[in-house]
């Protein structure tokens, strides 16, 4: 395993189209439910439990080796919204085309000849980390990490927020991003015996209706 490159996979540099995302925060401030530091880290704590959940376990189970194509349809399962999906997609695509040239290998090559169209993303970072020589827990704490990382920044530039309040609720959810991360490296190791139903399945409804919703919005600072 190289800490080095599981720094490389994580970094919010790396060029997977992470930036242009919100992670649902842009439609949240909109409706005033995110407001401040305090409400932004409540956001991302529901957000870690639910599609951040969701997403580690994904990650961890294609970090193990299992069939990205199965892991793929269970994604699709566990995103029930058209416009999430088609997110996911796009920010696999970009995921994939930064893997390839990092970490070439034949199972990404695959993933883009299979799936043209784009894989769900925690499934391209799960093979991904494999290619790094990263392992399952690895690949679920950077899809942890993503799910809250992303937002808080977001915040920053929506709410003119002090981006040290953003770093420090970042810390704070340190412990629980590590038990989220092991939850899942867990669910990813029943794979063999219970298939995907194993993996995680958190809803978050509000995320849902909201994503839909912000893909309709004629104007926006975040694809997403």
């Amino acid at each position: 395993m190289s800490h080095a490159a599981l720094l490389v996979l994580a970094d919010g540099r790396f060029p997977a189209g992470g930036h242009a995302h919100s992670g649902g925060v842009e439609a949240a401030v909109a409706s005033h439910g995110v407001h401040d530091a305090a409400s932004l880290e409540a956001f991302c704590r529901g957000r870690l439990h639910t599609a951040g959940l969701t997403a580690a376990g994904l990650a961890a189970a294609a970090a193990t080796g299992y069939d990205p194509m199965t892991l793929d349809e269970a994604a699709d399962a566990r995103t029930p919204v058209p416009a999430l999906r088609q997110v996911a997609r796009k920010l696999g695509r970009q995921m994939l085309r930064a893997a390839r040239a990092a970490w070439p290998c034949p199972e990404l090559d695959q993933i883009a000849h299979r799936l043209p169209q784009g894989a769900h993303q925690p499934v391209v970072l799960g093979v991904a980390a494999r290619a790094a020589g990263l392992t399952p827990l690895d690949a679920a704490q950077c899809a942890a990490y993503e799910s809250i990382g992303g937002p808080a920044t977001a915040a920053v530039r929506l709410l003119s927020l002090d981006p040290f309040d953003a770093t420090a609720l970042l810390a704070r959810l340190a412990g629980e991003l590590d038990d989220v991360a092991a939850t899942a490296a867990e669910a990813a190791a029943r794979l063999a015996t219970d298939g995907v139903a194993a993996l995680p399945a958190a809803s978050s409804p509000l995320l849902d209706i909201t994503g839909e919703q912000h893909a309709a919005w004629p104007m926006r600072l975040f694809a997403s």
